[in-house]
C-alpha cells in the first residue's frame, strides 16, 4: 500500500513530518503517511492542471472503458481491500466488504453513464431561434472525503468528476488514508493516466482548502 502523497506521475514524500495512522481497535500503529505541505498542495494542482486539457479531450467512451476497469480490479481485490478498511476504521470485516462492492459499483455506474452525456438542441420559448446547449469538464475538482467511508465516499466523488472529464485532487481523512491510497493505486494500474487523480494528507488542510 503506498504511504505518500499521489502528485502527478508517481508517489512522493511530503515535505512535513509522517503522520501515524492508528488501529482503532488496540490503538498500535498500523504505518506512517506523508504530510502534505501547501507546496505538495500546490504541486498536486499544477499536476492536475497540466492533465486537464488532455483528460478533457479523451473521448467519452475511453473514459467509461477506464472506469470499467476500475471497477473490476477493486472487484478483484475485494476481500483484501476489506481487510484493509478494517485495520484502518474498526469495521466489522462483513461490513467492510459491503462498502468494499458498494464503492465499487459507482465506478461501474459512472462508467455506463460517460458515454451518455450529451448536448441539447432545442427551439426557443420564441419560436424564432435554436438554443443548443454543450457540457463541458468545469476543471479541477478537490474531493475531501471523512473517515466512516474511506472507499465509498472517495470513489463516489471520483467516478462523476473523472466521467465528466474533470481531473481531481482528493484529500481523504488523515484517520484512515490508507484505502484511498489503495484506490488510487487501483485507478493507476487501471489505466488512468498521470495528474488525472491526486492524493494529498495534510494534518493541518485549514491553509491547503481555504
Amino acid at each position: 500500500i503506498p504511504t505518500d502523497l499521489l502528485i502527478g506521475d508517481g508517489w512522493r514524500e511530503g515535505s512535513g513530518p509522517r503522520i501515524p495512522v492508528l488501529n482503532p481497535a488496540n490503538g498500535e500503529v498500523i504505518t506512517t503517511i506523508s504530510n502534505a505541505s501547501l507546496e505538495d498542495a500546490m504541486a498536486a494542482l499544477d499536476a492536475a492542471e497540466k492533465a486537464a486539457p488532455g483528460w478533457a479531450a479523451t473521448p467519452a467512451r475511453q473514459r467509461a472503458e477506464i472506469l470499467r476497469r476500475c471497477y473490476d480490479k477493486m472487484i478483484a481485490n475485494a476481500d483484501w481491500l476489506a481487510h484493509l478498511i478494517s485495520l484502518e476504521m474498526g469495521k466489522a470485516l462483513s461490513d467492510s466488504k459491503g462498502e468494499v462492492l458498494y464503492a465499487a459499483e459507482f465506478f461501474r455506474w459512472y462508467a455506463e453513464e460517460t458515454p451518455r452525456i450529451v448536448g441539447e438542441l432545442q427551439t426557443s420559448p420564441g419560436g424564432n431561434n435554436r438554443i443548443m446547449v454543450e457540457y463541458q469538464p468545469i476543471g479541477i475538482s478537490l474531493l475531501i472525503t471523512p473517515w466512516n467511508f474511506p472507499a465509498a465516499m472517495a470513489t463516489r466523488k471520483i467516478a462523476p468528476a473523472l466521467g465528466a472529464g474533470c481531473t481531481v485532487i482528493l484529500k481523504p481523512a488523515i484517520e484512515t488514508p490508507l484505502t484511498a491510497f489503495a484506490v488510487a493505486q487501483i485507478m493507476l494500474d487501471a489505466g488512468v493516466p498521470p495528474g488525472v487523480v491526486n492524493v494529498i494528507t495534510p494534518q493541518d488542510p485549514g491553509p491547503i482548502c481555504a
